[in-house]
């Protein structure tokens, strides 16, 4: 079950002035969640898998270019052949890999998208409970204004960093 499923029940049990700051919540506040929670998790598989590569590969480099250095009458046949061109594709792929890390800033993406996530929950929650810098409001109504100005703060200040990041070459 993911969160908007588990807050769908509780936003709708909130008492606000118009019906439509329900609907809000949910189209603007849950869908913004469902999507970082979407693009982390994309970035996370892409992360992890260039990230296995280079830390696999630079493991096995050294192994196999030590196996190498043992006597040569003790190698199968054609080693040095076969080594040579293990160890280049290997070393390709991690060369590759953490170009594709760095030239797509996937660690720095995957990060920020889980940051994002967490804030937006956390907001919600504090929203929903009245605590935090909510609780001096009475109710749900009164905090309203505010948590919809802190869920769009967030928000912009992700799309800043984003496009501030891809303006600076990174």
């Amino acid at each position: 079950m993911n969160f908007a499923d588990n807050v769908s029940g509780i936003i709708d049990d909130i008492e606000l002035q118009r019906p439509y700051d329900r609907a809000i919540i949910k189209y603007r506040f849950l869908n913004e969640i469902n999507y970082y929670e979407k693009k982390r998790d994309e970035t996370k598989k892409y992360y992890n898998i260039f990230r296995f590569i280079v830390t696999t590969g630079s493991i096995l480099l050294p192994a196999i270019l030590s196996v190498g250095q043992m006597d040569p009458a003790k190698l199968p046949r054609n080693f040095e052949n076969i080594s040579y061109w293990i160890t280049w594709t290997i070393s390709l792929m991690v060369t590759a890999s953490n170009g594709f890390l760095q030239l797509f800033s996937l660690d720095k993406n995957y990060f920020t998208y889980a940051i994002v996530t967490e804030q937006l929950k956390t907001e919600g929650w504090q929203f929903f409970e009245l605590a935090g810098k909510y609780e001096d409001f009475k109710n749900h109504n009164e905090g309203y204004r505010t948590f919809c100005k802190s869920i769009e703060s967030i928000k912009r200040k992700q799309v800043e960093q984003e496009f501030s990041g891809k303006g600076a070459g990174s």
